[in-house]
């Protein structure tokens, strides 16, 4: 009986998934059954990680700004800026009063002494 090679869609399915684990250690860049196990769980992870990373982000922005502002005031807090930036309607997310906390704090003291008049 002749010898029959595999057809080469299934080695190509291989060589994409081993392209995928070519940075994991040991075994599982390795053996197939194994790359497909930490393929599913690596993907898991982002995915689940995505929406961590933003809560991250905001808590990160959150105790900047709260920093900065207790700083000054010691009887006003992050929540009571937030409330009056509403009251004021001047639309600044976290983000960017972050980052103006960090890099201009004079400017966020400003923000803050306009708010409170």
């Amino acid at each position: 009986m002749t010898r029959i090679r595999r057809g080469y869609i299934a080695q190509r399915r291989r060589t994409k998934i081993r392209l995928f684990a070519s940075s994991f250690r040991g075994a599982h860049s390795r053996l197939t059954r194994t790359i497909t196990q930490q393929k599913i769980r690596a993907l898991v992870s982002t995915h689940r990680d995505r929406g961590r990373q933003k809560s991250h982000f905001r808590r990160l922005w959150i105790t900047r700004i709260n920093a900065i502002i207790r700083e000054r005031g010691v009887s006003y807090s992050y929540s009571k800026f937030i409330h009056d930036l509403y009251k004021r309607q001047l639309l600044l997310n976290r983000k960017i009063l972050g980052q103006i906390a960090i890099l201009n704090r004079n400017f966020l003291y400003m923000i803050s002494k306009g708010i409170i008049k």
